[in-house]
């Protein structure tokens, strides 16, 4: 498996990695032991680079990270975010990004993770009300208290980047890139690379989107919070739809899968790029895994990008896009 630097600190991490959000929560009921079965088999293929947060399930996520990595934690470059609160029963209650509550939400990780050190700790979303000087400042002192060792934002826009770097270096930023959401090439990736800073995409297959796997609404759990994505209703899923079929007709040429296409070319837009998909499964991950050995022509990756342009996609990312590109 390929290695890749993020950001000027010294973090590097697989091409590939592994999104664990849907292990727990939002895409259906949980499985515990075939998850920590594919973290094991993950670790297995050099998929090394481990993704939870505190809110997924709530809390849950992590506690399940941190099983699976008993006797195995330096085998894997662990992160985890803090800033989106949930209460004991799930309610969300916002954001929150004060530099008391960063103290305490890493020190919550740390327990529920069972380690002493998360190697790239985010922050989920940024809180509008506090500078984002002081969030990043009290998440420095974490790194001096050798409970960190890198940091990260996730969903920030260039702006709220520069501020937080200038704080203290940046290592990563996390956010929705693939396909059908291109936004980060914009501004982001511009001044990601200015700065040299790193970029991690989630949902990199667009929330399954792209693997050619979901072809009705009804192919989702009753449970699913995809179903109320606006991207996944309506006009939208039907419209949407039709755009998977140019990478299935590259991934028949290549005899391989959409998903490895569409990993494949995100791949081949900086090698300051990686990814996180999740998955459940453990054919899901080998089929991801293999995608660091595909590599597109440069006349295959146009026809890609000539099929998914910025803002072809039909729909909005989220219900609810207020807490994005602050």
């Amino acid at each position: 498996m390929e290695q890749r630097e993020l950001g000027s600190e010294g973090l590097t991490v697989s091409l590939v990695g592994l999104g664990c959000m849907g292990m727990s929560e939002f895409y259906g009921p949980a499985n515990d032991t075939q998850s920590i079965n594919v973290i094991h088999q993950a670790i297995e293929l050099g998929v090394t680079f481990l993704d939870t947060a505190d809110m997924y399930g709530p809390f849950t996520n992590e506690q399940l990270v941190g099983r699976a990595l008993v006797g195995r934690r330096d085998d894997v470059t662990l992160a985890t975010k803090f800033g989106n609160v949930r209460g004991e029963n799930g309610e969300f209650q916002g954001i929150n990004g004060d530099p008391d509550y960063v103290r305490r939400a890493c020190d919550a990780s740390l327990r529920r993770l069972g380690v002493d050190v998360i190697d790239l700790y985010y922050q989920h979303r940024v809180d509008p009300k506090v500078p984002i000087e002081e969030t990043v400042g009290a998440m420095a002192d974490l790194v001096t208290d050798g409970k960190v060792r890198h940091l990260g934002l996730s969903e920030a826009s260039a702006a709220t980047i520069r501020r937080a770097h200038a704080t203290h270096p940046i290592s990563a930023l996390q956010s929705e890139y693939s396909l059908w959401t291109r936004d980060p090439e914009a501004e982001v990736l511009p001044t990601l690379r200015e700065l040299g800073i790193g970029f991690v995409a989630y949902s990199p297959l667009g929330r399954g989107f792209l693997t050619g796997a979901i072809a009705s609404i009804d192919d989702l759990d009753e449970s699913d919070t995809r179903r109320r994505h606006p991207r996944f209703q309506g006009e939208n899923f039907e419209r949407n739809l039709n755009l998977v079929a140019t990478i299935r007709d590259i991934a028949l040429r290549k005899s391989c899968t959409p998903a490895q296409i569409a990993l494949a070319w995100l791949f081949a837009q900086g090698h300051d790029v990686v990814a996180i998909p999740g998955t459940r499964s453990l054919d899901r991950l080998a089929e991801n895994a293999a995608s660091s050995d595909i590599t597109l022509a440069e006349e295959e990756l146009l026809e890609v990008d000539q099929a998914f342009p910025i803002g072809v996609t039909a729909g909005d990312r989220y219900p609810d896009m207020s807490t994005v590109n602050r």
